[in-house]
């Protein structure tokens, strides 16, 4: 594997530890909120290139996000693009 790609699976593996953080710090609220908060708060502070990143993922796998931050990007992407 080469720098640029260890660097960037290294980037990844971030990006989908902080999805799930999001996801966990929302979890108590009801499915809906929850889903709207996470969406919302990725969209607020997550840079375009890290949307990117992220969505390309789930498109390929997302099979590490947790359930709430995969809705919640699905949802996100939905209404960004």
């Amino acid at each position: 594997m080469s720098h640029d790609a260890a660097q960037k699976n290294a980037s990844l593996e971030k990006l989908i530890y902080m999805a799930n953080q999001i996801g966990k710090a929302f979890a108590l609220r009801p499915r809906e909120e929850a889903i709207f908060e996470i969406s919302s708060h990725i969209k607020k502070f997550w840079e375009k290139r890290m949307l990117a990143q992220i969505f390309a993922y789930l498109d390929r796998d997302g099979s590490a996000l947790d359930e709430l931050p995969k809705q919640s990007l699905q949802r996100l992407r939905e209404t960004t693009l």
